[in-house]
């Protein structure tokens, strides 16, 4: 194995289940190495799918190089960061964004970690919140398994970096369809607008209802309504209908099995 291409391991957090997935180089192959399914209750939510990922990486013995870890929307916090003028630093900046998350999810937000995406000038900012306590697990079961913690990513990112490129134009509206829970990221102009997460049953009707009232939120009078763009891990056959009979654009990752949504979700990683 090049030493150019050290061995990556990809792991997938979900409430129902954890999956490790082994991949060598940038576009190497992906290797199974091991999934679990998690306890339906758990407290704190994420401390199921912690301890998965622990045994799958004390059993995969040996194991070394990189890990990234991808997390479902059902452990990520979503927030619109307006622009402001008044920001004259990444301090400023950050505490301007817990104030937002405070607005939404009270005090309990102000120790979660926040990453915040970069903008020009003048546009609102796209920020991601999970608990501290999970990052600080995170880093370390990938110590105790001598592994080098290399990125900790909402999969509304790692999806929309890996298929972003397929949208056309300024307006639209990404829509990420994990199981139990959909996330919708609308843009217009070419600046975001709006993002909203909810849980929701994995029906095509469902789905529908759900972007259409999306739509409606963000319509503007005299202007057509933006494209919607669905990616939506592990539904092959997902095809909801919208106003009109339409169908939205539907998006998989390259190499994506049919119904498997912990490994689609891992393979969308680069």
């Amino acid at each position: 194995m090049s030493l150019l291409w050290p061995e990556r391991l990809v792991a997938v957090l979900d409430p129902r289940g954890v999956i490790l997935v082994r991949r060598r180089g940038w576009r190497g192959a992906a290797h199974t190495v091991g999934a679990v399914e998690c306890a339906a209750e758990a407290a704190p939510p994420w401390s199921a799918a912690a301890d998965a990922l622990a045994a799958l990486l004390s059993a995969a013995r040996g194991a070394r190089g990189e890990l990234t870890v991808v997390l479902s929307s059902q452990f990520v916090r979503y927030r619109l960061v307006p622009w402001s003028d008044a920001i004259g630093s990444p301090e400023e900046l950050e505490a301007y964004a817990r104030i937002c998350f405070e607005e939404v999810y009270g005090a309990a937000s102000g120790s979660w970690a926040l990453r915040l995406s970069p903008e020009v000038a003048g546009c609102p900012r796209l920020a991601a919140a999970i608990e501290r306590g999970l990052l600080e697990r995170l880093q370390g079961i990938a110590s105790a398994a001598g592994l080098r913690l290399v990125s900790v990513q909402p999969y509304l990112m790692a999806a929309f970096n890996r298929l972003g490129g397929k949208l056309r134009g300024g307006d639209f509206v990404f829509v990420l369809a994990e199981p139990a829970r959909s996330t919708l990221l609308v843009a217009r102009a070419g600046r975001w607008v709006g993002v909203s997460s909810s849980a929701g049953a994995d029906s095509d009707d469902a789905l529908g209802a759900l972007i259409e009232r999306e739509r409606e939120l963000q319509s503007v009078a005299g202007e057509a309504l933006p494209a919607v763009y669905v990616h939506a891990p592990g539904r092959a056959e997902c095809a909801p209908r919208l106003a009109g009979g339409t169908l939205p654009v539907m998006l998989a990752a390259p190499g994506a099995p049919a119904a498997d949504p912990l490994l689609g979700m891992a393979l969308v990683v680069h």
